[in-house]
């Protein structure tokens, strides 16, 4: 990964100075906007017009991330590398009704209520008429997305199509699936159509509020390691690990979901610039507003979201988001003194802000702690590694039965 002057400073000495991310936000940003970047939309699917400009700039010098991203997925795919036997249905056809109760509908789509907001637009729970399953639908307006800047020549549709895009090739138990996407030409709206989870996210509102145990921590972590070390092995970078993007199903698995600023990268090449994250859960070396590794900064995200569930807050947060960031960069990890030494290891490794001294998920994968009494978390055997290695198995066949 390069030492660490490739990010712009060295961890053998505490900086004099924070430095502010390039296009950063002012320094009265409440805290509020440091736990939970997420925006909400009314109710009636209305957009009032406002144009926003949320771009962290500095991103001249390099190719677009949503550009490059579709480059490598549609080479992906016409190589076979999709982790899905049934690809994402594609509807090109709105059509708005309502049911003989009055509830609004889109297509076989009858809308019960607002579950949530994602990044760019809201979140409602549909049930669909033809299998009378439930669905997480997030809408769009496509007019909005336009005018919302993310860079100096990207607007948040680049960002939301990219999330499409991405979740098109997606297949894990521990990843949220996305079933359909509906988007009519002639229409402002679109809509993603996604798995329900129907448990409780893993911390509700705007932040933590109690821990959840050592066990139950462990269980999750070991569902948020699967996924994103699947991610990772797919050369894709989730880029907003919280508990708030991480969904519970009434079984007790973790899904996943809220892929709108991940990226694609090619090889070992996970360089990235822009990081657009939630504050609180953003790694040191991100903060500094230079280059860094999307796969560590990942792992920093992971590590804090351990720390929300086992104490119940976070291990860096101040008043402002400079504050927020200078306590990232500057402030030494504070774990309580009788806590399971297996587990103060482990935080100190996923928070280390080294990031070439940082635990990888394969080494957390394999951590004592970790393991607990059901081993290390194995690679999973995805669709498309399964696909090519049976084609592979196929192929040594014929060739052995033609020698």
């Amino acid at each position: 990964m390069g030492c660490c002057e490739c990010f712009g400073f060295t961890f053998a000495k505490k900086p004099k100075k924070f430095i502010r991310p390039s296009g950063g936000l002012p320094n009265n940003t409440s805290q509020e906007f440091l736990l939970d970047e997420e925006t909400g939309d009314e109710e009636d699917d209305s957009f009032d017009g406002d144009t926003t400009d949320i771009g962290n700039g500095g991103e001249s010098d390099f190719q677009s991330p949503t550009k490059r991203s579709e480059e490598i997925l549609m080479l992906r795919m016409q190589r076979g590398l999709v982790c899905r036997e049934f690809p994402v249905k594609e509807t090109h056809i709105v059509l708005r009704s309502e049911d003989e109760y009055g509830n609004k509908m889109v297509n076989e789509y009858v809308r019960e209520h607002k579950i949530g907001a994602g990044s760019y637009g809201k979140v409602n729970l549909y049930r669909s008429r033809l299998d009378g399953k439930h669905y997480a639908i997030k809408v769009f307006h496509k007019s909005h997305l336009l005018k919302l800047r993310v860079g100096p020549s990207e607007t948040a549709m680049t960002d939301v199509f990219r999330e499409v895009s991405i979740m098109k090739v997606l297949g894990h138990p521990n990843i949220v699936n996305l079933i359909e996407v509906i988007d009519d030409p002639t229409t402002d709206q679109f809509f993603m159509v996604l798995e329900y989870v129907e448990g409780k996210w893993v911390c509700e509102d705007t932040g933590p509020v109690s821990s959840v145990g050592e066990d139950t921590a462990r269980k999750y972590l070991r569902d948020i390691i699967s996924g994103l070390m699947y991610l990772h092995s797919h050369n894709i970078v989730h880029g907003d690990i919280k508990p708030d993007n991480l969904l519970i199903t009434g079984s007790g698995t973790i899904k996943i979901g809220d892929f709108s600023v991940s990226q694609v990268f090619e090889g070992d090449n996970d360089e990235l610039r822009r990081s657009p994250g939630t504050p609180v859960f953003t790694a040191p070396e991100c903060c500094l507003g230079v280059i860094y590794r999307g796969k560590a900064a990942d792992t920093w995200a992971v590590g804090v979201t351990l720390y929300c569930m086992v104490l119940g807050n976070y291990p860096f947060l101040g008043e402002t988001l400079q504050d927020t960031y200078d306590k990232i960069v500057n402030n030494p990890l504070l774990l309580p003194d009788d806590m399971n030494p297996l587990l103060k290891k482990l935080l100190e490794g996923l928070l280390c802000k080294d990031p070439t001294l940082r635990m990888t998920l394969e080494d957390v994968a394999q951590h004592e702690w970790v393991m607990g009494g059901d081993g290390p978390i194995l690679e999973y055997l995805c669709w498309c590694k399964r696909n090519n290695l049976e084609k592979r198995v196929s192929a040594e066949s014929e060739a052995d039965a033609q020698t």
